[in-house]
């Protein structure tokens, strides 16, 4: 039965195998191993059948902002939801947690607008600029686009 739950330990190597797929193709960040090990909090996978399909992260950067960060989804899997199902986990618990804002730099801001989402500037996103981005080879020439929900 597929579902949705926080990540654990030996779901790491699955997701950086997913995540580094879409990194490949520039579609997002490459993530390294240790990195994925100190986040594995921020994490849900849609696990069918002992295989993880799909992730999404979320991470806290502030009071009131977080980041929804390493949406994939498995090619054979796309459109049929999954997407969708991982970031509203994510915004389910950036709510219980008492976020306000939530934000995502991405290639398909058509997927995130079809959430609730909308363009925002990325300069509004200080904490983002000096975090991730700083360690990005496309900083300072991004051409991701930011979103934003507030909820």
């Amino acid at each position: 039965m597929p579902k949705i739950r926080k990540s654990v330990i030996t779901d790491i190597k699955q997701i950086q195998k997913l995540v580094n797929e879409f990194a490949r193709k520039e579609e997002m960040l490459p993530r390294a191993l240790n990195e994925l090990y100190e986040s594995i909090r921020d994490f849900f996978v849609y696990d069918y059948e002992g295989t993880i399909v799909g992730v999404c992260a979320l991470r806290i950067l502030w009071e009131d902002l977080a980041e929804i960060r390493s949406l994939a989804v498995q090619k054979e899997y796309q459109h049929s939801g999954i997407g969708k199902a991982l970031v509203r986990k994510c915004l389910k618990e950036a709510k219980d947690l008492g976020i306000k804002r939530v934000f995502a730099l991405t290639y398909h801001p058509d997927f995130f607008k079809k959430n609730g989402f909308v363009d925002t500037d990325k300069a509004k996103l200080p904490q983002k600029i000096w975090g991730d981005c700083l360690k990005c080879h496309k900083f300072p020439e991004c051409d991701e686009n930011a979103v934003i929900i507030y909820i």
